[in-house]
């Protein structure tokens, strides 16, 4: 299972939100390069890196710092936020995003979705499911809609979507365990694809549960940055 650190960026630094409200942001360093030369430099390969400024803003806004974390390390990149329309996408790519993750465009705009689905490939598109009740939840998490996370991932997956990241807001940054139901009922609905656990993870051992589960990678953030999981902790993993 792939460990992939989160950097969240809000006004170029590297933040933490609790349930995704922007009114509780806990700052962990102005420097979003430093923090990924750190997770470099212990062993991790994958960054999740999200644009919050983007997200809000519906579209992108720090793409200048995925270039810059791209063109001085050798992280494997994933982007997501604000990723709005085809010039959006299309700017993540070129600044060094190996993928990126579409979520609010594949409710609000699911023909760019197919489009960009089509253009880009599998390999390259992460679906981000993320809900709230299992409802899922777009723009930042500040939007929530009526669709039903497991039949919004079933027909992205009839679609040809692979990867899907999933994170249960309720549970994002309260460093209180992961959604495990959540996720065991996805992958037996969808045994076919790659699913990434993202929010609450707190332990070693909710890592080696997610692994027991079936998800192919698995997110982490606030418990990363406040020393609940040391590197020393993932080396199993990496």
């Amino acid at each position: 299972m792939r460990i992939i650190p989160a950097i969240d960026i809000i006004n170029g630094e590297c933040v933490r939100l609790s349930k995704g409200d922007y009114n509780q942001k806990t700052i962990y360093n102005p420097n979003v390069l430093e923090v990924a030369k750190n997770f470099e430099d212990n062993g991790v390969q994958f960054l999740h890196l999200v644009d919050l400024d983007g997200a809000k803003q519906n579209r992108i806004i720090n793409h200048k710092i995925l270039e810059k974390i791209s063109s001085e390390t050798n992280l494997i990149i994933d982007f997501g936020g604000g990723l709005k329309s085809e010039e959006d996408i299309k700017i993540a790519f070129e600044s060094g995003a190996k993928q990126v993750t579409l979520g609010s465009v594949a409710i609000k705009n699911p023909e760019l979705f197919l489009i960009t689905l089509e253009k880009y490939g599998s390999e390259k598109i992460i679906l981000g499911a993320d809900a709230r009740q299992e409802k899922i939840a777009v723009s930042g998490w500040l939007e929530e809609s009526e669709t039903n996370i497991y039949n919004f991932i079933k027909e992205k997956t009839e679609n040809g979507i692979l990867y899907v990241i999933s994170t249960d807001i309720e549970k994002d940054g309260m460093l209180e365990g992961p959604s495990f139901d959540l996720y065991e009922k996805i992958i037996g609905e969808n045994p076919d694809i790659k699913l990434i656990a993202s929010g609450g993870i707190t332990s070693t051992n909710d890592l080696f549960q997610l692994k027991s589960l079936g998800c192919e990678g698995a997110i982490i953030g606030k418990a990363l940055y406040e020393n609940r999981i040391t590197f020393n902790d993932l080396k199993p993993f990496l």
